[in-house]
């Protein structure tokens, strides 16, 4: 006959020593269970808990894993729990149970740098596409909604082009003449700063027309239009994206491109040539004053120089890219502020990629024309 297995409970002040004996193996899995439950009470209401392995005569897994409950019992409520008397046979098996679901610091992994970057080079590509496919879908909604306009001119909205060509055109030349202004002075200055080394301090006024004209002039009203003017264009839609007024117009049957975007794009597209006009002259009238006052060259010679050294063509090539350069600024600034979410972070940070997107996209659109205009021999 085999004997039962027993707990032996002995209080001993706020310790409670426990003594298994005998057999505690599955055979017995009922009595191990109400030994368990019948110390219960008494583990709670100890201090420290002790149990004395010595007099286990058998041991499996099921029985260790009971005598591990009673001690994670004990240890559940801040209290102390340990074994003592452990049988060196035993031993191995308890260090098993006591390692079960145990919380274990997750396993330190060190990330490949090649994959992280195939990773970010993949995410920036399907972010590049996305972008492509959004300026594009705008590009033929503004085509789309062009052709209408000049099958129905009423339905161009006069008054609201106008009041953004007042916005983002009449209020813009004052700061578009000072930052002109002082680029080409500059300009100016360093020209013939260093070219009076040479003796070629006439140099500098052909220097200043060709990249006024060429490049400087229509390029710094671009970037100067993309911060301003298109920043403004994200956050106004992008606010009336979160009041839903753009929703609001779709209901009342309104189509936001006709409403919207159309205005303000075409203002763009009809400003910005006039506006690197005035800046080019700016440019040119500050270089002036630097060869007057720096270069010891009066008007009459400087506007001299000036005529000899530019053509036509040369105004022709930096004007002809102002309108290209309007149209990706106006798709980006209002493609950026639909994809504005409900928040003000989102907000910003649309307001901030879409200035990012345009002068970068500005900066591209400018080499792309350089090459162009060479290889035609402009």
């Amino acid at each position: 006959m085999n004997p039962e297995p027993l707990l032996l409970a002995t209080p001993s002040g706020d310790v409670l020593k426990l003594r298994p004996e005998g057999p505690w193996t599955a055979a017995n899995v009922v009595t191990l269970e109400s030994l368990s439950r019948s110390v219960g009470a008494d583990v709670d209401r100890s201090r420290a808990v002790t149990l004395d392995m010595s007099g286990v005569s058998a041991l499996d897994t099921l029985g260790a894993w009971v005598l591990e409950k009673l001690s994670r019992r004990a240890a559940s409520s801040g209290r102390s729990a340990e074994f003592v008397g452990v049988a060196d046979q035993f031993s191995g098996l308890m260090d098993e149970v006591r390692q079960v679901n145990r919380d274990r610091p997750a396993p330190v992994t060190v990330p490949n740098p090649v994959l992280l970057r195939l990773g970010d080079l993949g995410k920036a590509t399907i972010s590049a596409r996305e972008d492509v496919t959004i300026f594009l879908q705008m590009l033929g909604a503004l085509f789309m909604a062009m052709v209408g306009v000049l099958r129905r001119p009423r339905s161009l909205r006069l008054t609201s082009l106008v009041y953004q060509l007042y916005r983002i055109g009449w209020q813009a030349i004052p700061i578009i003449v000072l930052i002109t202004f002082l680029i080409g002075a500059i300009i100016a200055q360093q020209g013939f700063f260093h070219f009076r080394r040479f003796g070629a301090e006439s140099y500098t006024v052909d220097m200043v027309g060709i990249l006024v004209l060429r490049e400087l002039g229509v390029l710094i009203v671009a970037i100067m239009v993309a911060g301003r003017s298109g920043s403004a264009y994200t956050a106004e839609l992008g606010s009336m994206k979160m009041r839903e007024e753009i929703d609001a117009l779709s209901t009342m049957g309104l189509d936001p491109i006709d409403v919207l975007i159309l205005p303000r794009v075409a203002a763009l597209v009809i400003a910005l040539p006039i506006l690197a006009f005035i800046g080019s002259i700016a440019a040119l009238y500050g270089g002036g004053l630097v060869a007057q006052f720096y270069g010891d060259m009066g008007p009459a010679i400087y506007i001299a120089r000036l005529h000899d050294a530019i053509s036509i063509t040369h105004f022709e090539v930096g004007i002809l890219k102002a309108p290209f350069m309007a149209l990706v600024i106006g798709i980006v600034a209002c493609s950026e502020g639909l994809r504005v979410k409900g928040s003000a972070e989102s907000l910003g940070r649309q307001t901030t990629t879409s200035v990012v997107k345009s002068i970068f996209l500005v900066i591209v659109l400018d080499g792309l024309f350089a090459i162009f205009f060479a290889s035609i021999g402009m």
